[in-house]
């Protein structure tokens, strides 16, 4: 059985037609829309091996309980969803599932149950605390200890090699899309929700690193790198072992367990705590492109957007209270240089004390009012969002709106007053005490995963030519034109920039329109006239202009330079 969670502020729901021939019977109650106001979602997906497991029920109620414990929930919404799974039970067996689920359920909460077998719409809003989402996987495979199983290597071959894209449901302008015609990524049911990165994303991602460091080199941040797999006593000193295990890959090493690192913050923080600090010393300004693992049901894995393993451009501060001020404001004019340069319009939202919080109420007002006051200095717009910061102090959060008019929350500001305490972590002031630190979390990007598909979709996959993989094309019009094409590509070369040539006998349109599909900015034609004049036909988003072979390169150097 897979299980994903939802802590909500409320969901709306009512079926539309019958997916099953025989739906379970509704009650006209049950027809209309039903909303529940702060439930925890818990949709489910029933599967084969379900069926042959004694201890299912029992199992699936100590998780839900677990889970309501989690976030205090009161309020419990069934749903079941199917696409959390490939591998679905008996549809008359999911049924009865549920039932007994809600019926057990139902002496300790309030329970909703959305209709089974049927096609549904519904609406949500997931709190943004770190356990608004969490999932559970079920296991029971009933198989006893056998013989070692004979391997068909042929037949596993072909089982990895299965995995294609579906594009049915995809829109035009999709990522996954774009990064087929582009050639950037794939993806391989060997690897749930891990990339494989191609040579052409390869370089998107390289560029926008290269960015990334010389911005924050620049701002005086020191580049750091973290171990990926720690001991679990790192993690249950910060915390995360409570509330993220069921969300952590595990493994042993010499009797001793071990977590894949879900976040980068506990192994920076060791890195502070190597040496003695001074006040002279502050602040002290870490950033880490950290590889990071989550678990995730694979029914909501979703291309880039929702990945397992992903890179976080994550950054730490520890800083004096004086300081505080100026180094929020710091990180703001940094996260507005970032957006401006993609053309991101953003807002901002300052997210208040959660209900399930630690520390005293007095540093939580310190810490609210340092946040509000760095916005208002700024002569920020934001809206206050109650009740949602971390558990560990509030944040600022800023959410980007792409050309689709989507809203995406990618950067965020976050105070932290849990950590340096829980790690112990100090520093000698003017007067040679030791006194604690402030600790700022930070990201830019966020998942650089999810920022590139974002930027691709903004877009449509035509990135500016500083960042585009493949910056010109250059294309003979006839046989004869080869060796000028070639003398013009390898200039190019030279000159570093991202060139290649067409010189296959095909028609040039279609030599044209293929460049199109693969979303390469110039695409340069060069034909007898163009030879004899010493001049070249330049296609940029579907105009033709003539242009000097030497004012082109002067042109497209300037462009790269000024990152248009």
């Amino acid at each position: 059985m897979k299980i994903l969670s939802l802590h909500c502020d409320y969901i709306k729901f009512k079926p539309l037609k019958k997916a099953l021939k025989s739906p379970e019977e509704l009650s006209e109650k049950r027809k209309k829309e039903i909303e529940v106001k702060e439930p925890l979602v818990i949709m489910i997906a029933v599967e084969k091996t379900d069926e042959n497991n004694p201890n299912l029920i029992t199992d699936v109620i100590k998780e839900i309980k677990d889970l309501a414990k989690k976030v205090n929930a009161k309020n419990i919404v069934l749903y079941p969803y199917a696409h959390l799974s490939p591998s679905l039970s008996k549809p008359n067996f999911a049924l009865k599932t549920l039932e007994e689920v809600d019926k057990a359920l139902n002496k300790e909460f309030k329970i909703a149950r959305a209709p089974f077998g049927y096609y549904k719409e519904f609406e949500l809003k997931v709190k943004g605390h770190p356990l608004s989402e969490l999932s559970r996987d079920i296991h029971f495979s009933g198989e006893l200890p056998g013989e070692e199983e004979e391997i068909d290597y042929k037949k596993l071959l072909k089982e990895i090699t299965k995995t294609k894209l579906d594009k049915t449901e995809l829109k035009d302008n999709d990522h996954r899309i774009i990064g087929k015609q582009m050639d950037l990524f794939s993806f391989n049911e060997t690897a749930p929700g891990m990339v494989f990165w191609h040579n052409n994303g390869m370089i998107i991602r390289k560029q926008l690193i290269e960015f990334w460091r010389k911005e924050h080199e620049k701002a005086g941040y020191q580049e750091t790198l973290t171990p990926q797999i720690l001991d679990k006593k790192l993690w249950q000193i910060s915390g995360h072992w409570d509330k993220y295990k069921e969300n952590i890959f595990l493994t042993d090493y010499e009797k001793r367990e071990f977590a894949v690192k879900p976040m980068n913050c506990p192994g920076g923080i060791l890195i502070f705590k190597n040496t003695p600090k001074s006040y002279k010393d502050l602040p002290i300004r870490t950033a880490e492109l950290g590889i990071v693992h989550r678990q995730e049901l694979s029914g909501v894995l979703g291309g880039l957007f929702r990945v397992i393993q992903f890179t976080q451009d994550d950054a730490h501060i520890y800083c004096t209270e004086k300081q505080l001020e100026q180094e929020i404001i710091n990180i703001i004019e940094l996260i507005d240089k970032f957006y401006k340069l993609f053309k991101f319009e953003y807002s901002v939202e300052l997210s208040t004390r959660p209900e399930k919080r630690i520390g005293q109420e007095k540093v939580w007002d310190k810490a609210e009012s340092a946040l509000e006051k760095v916005l208002k200095k700024k002569k920020m717009k934001f809206k206050i969002n109650k009740g949602d910061g971390a558990f560990y102090g509030p944040k600022i959060d800023f959410h980007i709106k792409d050309s689709l008019k989507r809203t995406w929350q990618l950067a965020t500001i976050q105070l932290d007053f849990a950590m340096p305490e829980r790690f112990d972590i100090t520093y000698k002031d003017n007067k040679d005490k030791l006194k604690r630190p402030i600790m700022l979390h930070r990201v830019i990007y966020g998942s650089l995963e999810r920022f590139i598909g974002i930027l691709l979709e903004h877009t449509n996959g035509r990135l500016p030519l500083w960042l585009a993989p493949k910056q010109i094309r250059v294309i003979n019009f006839t046989d004869r034109n080869n060796k000028a094409c070639e003398k013009l590509n390898q200039e190019l070369k030279e000159k570093e920039f991202r060139t290649d040539l067409d010189l296959n006998q095909e028609p040039i349109g279609g030599k044209i329109k293929q460049a199109e599909i693969e979303k390469i900015p110039y695409i340069v034609t060069i034909g007898d006239r163009e030879e004899k004049a010493n001049t070249l036909a330049v296609r940029n988003k579907g105009k033709v202009t003539t242009i000097n072979r030497d004012e082109f390169i002067e042109m497209i150097t300037k462009e790269v330079e000024e990152m248009k």
